[in-house]
């Protein structure tokens, strides 16, 4: 495979990811706070790390998502799911210090 397919590959596949991320809290209402940082255009890796810190400023601020169940490999784990205006006012308070995170940021706080 040559360079240039693999790049329109990759390309593809984060644009995928960030579209199904998108489409699955818009049917829902709600999604988890690492499929909020993946619309948004992060990797998982990085939307993990996000999700962390913003679970942080979750429990300073006092906002409780909603209670859920999620489903990976057969396995049921529980879950917490924020609104669009819940995961924007958290990423008021998110300081990132990357650059892509910054992004993020402003890209979740505009989301509500």
């Amino acid at each position: 495979m040559n360079a240039s397919s693999r790049q329109a590959r990759h390309t593809i596949r984060q644009r995928t990811r960030t579209q199904r991320a998108a489409a699955r809290i818009n049917r829902r209402g709600t999604g988890t706070l690492a499929s909020h940082a993946i619309a948004a255009g992060l990797t998982p890796r990085q939307a993990n790390s996000v999700a962390s810190s913003l679970r942080k400023a979750a429990t300073k601020l006092g906002i409780q998502g909603q209670t859920g169940t999620a489903y990976r490999k057969g396995r049921a784990r529980t879950c917490t799911r924020y609104t669009r205006a819940q995961v924007a006012a958290l990423a008021v308070t998110y300081r990132p210090r990357r650059a892509d995170y910054k992004i993020a940021a402003a890209r979740l706080a505009l989301a509500a």
